[in-house]
């Protein structure tokens, strides 16, 4: 069985379920919100495969009911850092020689695990922890966890195949280490599946990790901790420490033998984290892998051609879904004049039928915002432009936190194509509009690109495909991921990897090989089979 050449075959998505009306998985999901509904777990640290609890505690609330406590969890102190860097630290000794095949099965239980026994659990989690509305917590919780992990094996089994020529006389082979130190993993609220790939990735490629959880999503990324464990993850691998950033961040980049980052979360706090690291590059054994998606300001652009109901469409789910706390959520419009009375009386429509509340009521297209923090800022930038002489709220521009933290879906337009939410990230339900003279259709482009600071996704709506062609070329470092004719969200993994540049990141390209690239240390390795016994060579012959 060792000496078996083994590859995985290209990996199916994951069918998406639809939860419709009197089906088995509506019913089996209703029942889990119910019971998480009704309970509140303790969750502790997991670390070296122990649970720890500190005494130190923060609770986990509904944002859409955010008296309703459904988790008390333990933070860690200094001592528990330190500890979970050594116990990573250990498990790499052995967890990084283990064969990549067995390292591959663990991911693939994992999936099989969330796909047939705790697709309700995850789901439940997701939806009431981190306030998604039924279909957003399937295609992440559920859907792209288990595409990440299943894919990421295919992935793996292409790297470890691809193996340099030799010659005649010798033999040459790659052997692809993994880092020489931990991987400190920085995880966002906003996806649970990124959490999982955050860790995953790196563990799949023989690393471990000290996993830092958002703490607004520590519901649903303790279950997934204790999946892992279930498909067999040895001790250490992952190290579950939720606690302070600043105080577990410090910690982990002082430590000499920290060998890289994955990251997913604001601009501001990878800028930090890369400064922290340059700071102590003389202290690190290797020069850490920094690998970090940011967020981003994305755009739909309408050519004169595009038909209004798609563009309007677009907008709607693009900017919309999961209320805009996506950093791919399109955020910006460019709109042609021509167009845009008909788009315009499109969104406001759709917008006035948008129903908005608790997870739990199916029928509601919006939830809320993660938290006040969340909250009080989105609704800054609403209140601003409620003052604003070139800019006005169309639709939306009111918020409630009397129960929940509820805002509701708010389109701007602008004069200024330079105006504050043309640049910056709200990371809500905002989306805003600058309309266009259709003759200046080039000047325009060149705006979109020059914008914002940020390069993640874009759209392009046109019925004139030379024209989509155009856009695509003048907009090709605007966005990683760009789209043509569709909403700029929405990325499966092996279809579209996924990561942009500029302000967004380092465009490592989750859901496909690239990233796994970034957690190994390629050694090539060349033997020769008859060695020289004469130092001089022809050229020096009389």
């Amino acid at each position: 069985m060792n000496n078996a050449i083994f590859n995985f075959e290209d990996p199916k998505n994951e069918v998406v379920l639809n939860y419709k009306p009197e089906s088995n998985e509506r019913f089996n999901l209703i029942k889990e919100l119910e019971k998480q509904s009704k309970q509140q777990i303790e969750i502790p640290l997991i670390i070296g495969g122990k649970e720890i609890r500190t005494g130190k505690t923060g609770k986990v609330v509904m944002p859409h009911d955010h008296k309703h406590v459904l988790a008390t969890y333990h933070l860690a102190t200094e001592k528990e850092v330190k500890l979970a860097i050594d116990e990573a630290m250990k498990a790499l000794k052995i967890w990084s020689n283990l064969s990549w095949v067995v390292r591959s099965s663990i991911l693939v239980k994992a999936a099989e695990l969330i796909s047939i026994r705790y697709r309700c659990m995850l789901n439940a989690a997701t939806m009431l922890g981190q306030s998604k509305n039924v279909y957003q917590a399937e295609i992440d919780s559920a859907c792209e966890t288990i595409d990440f992990l299943r894919y990421n094996s295919y992935f793996a089994s292409k790297i470890y195949s691809d193996q340099p020529k030799s010659g005649f006389n010798q033999l040459n082979r790659m052997e692809y280490r993994a880092l020489e130190g931990f991987v400190f993993a920085v995880s966002p609220f906003n996806f649970t599946a990124i959490a999982s790939n955050l860790n995953m990735a790196p563990v799949l490629m023989g690393n471990t990790t000290l996993w830092k959880p958002a703490t607004t999503s520590i519901l649903s990324n303790y279950y997934l901790m204790k999946i892992f464990q279930e498909a067999g993850l040895p001790d250490g691998v992952i190290n579950f420490v939720p606690g302070n950033g600043s105080l577990i961040g410090e910690i982990a980049l002082k430590d000499k033998n920290l060998g890289g980052i994955h990251f997913t979360g604001s601009n501001r706090t990878f800028n930090s984290l890369w400064k922290s690291i340059s700071e102590n590059l003389e202290n690190y054994k290797s020069y850490p892998r920094i690998v970090g998606e940011t967020g981003g300001k994305d755009f739909v652009f309408v050519h004169p051609s595009a038909k209004p109901l798609e563009v309007a469409v677009g907008i709607i789910r693009g900017a919309f879904e999961y209320q805009g706390q996506k950093c791919s959520a399109a955020s910006r419009g460019y709109i042609p004049k021509s167009l845009w009375t008909e788009i315009k009386k499109l969104l406001i429509e759709m917008c006035s039928e948008i129903k908005m509340g608790d997870v739990r009521v199916f029928s509601n297209f919006m939830n809320a915002v993660i938290n006040e923090a969340a909250f009080d800022s989105i609704m800054e930038y609403i209140e601003e432009t409620k003052h604003s002489n070139v800019a006005k709220i169309i639709t939306g521009g009111k918020g409630n936190k009397s129960k929940g933290y509820f805002i509701e879906p708010t389109i701007i337009e602008t004069t200024d194509p330079y105006y504050k939410t043309m640049q910056e990230e709200v990371f809500g339900p905002v989306m805003t509009i600058f309309v266009y003279d259709d003759i200046e259709l080039d000047k325009t482009l060149e705006l979109c690109d020059t914008t914002s600071p940020y390069g993640l996704t874009g759209a392009i709506f046109s019925s004139d495909r030379i024209a989509a062609a155009h856009a695509c070329e003048k907009l090709r470092y605007a966005a990683g991921n760009f789209y043509i004719n569709d909403k700029p969200t929405g990325a499966m993994v092996g279809f579209q990897p996924f990561g942009g540049a500029r302000g967004s990141g380092t465009n490592d390209k989750a859901g496909g090989e690239l990233n796994l690239f970034r957690w190994t240390s390629p050694r090539t390795i060349k033997e020769t089979f008859a060695p020289a016994t004469d130092y001089k060579y022809p050229f020096m012959l009389d």
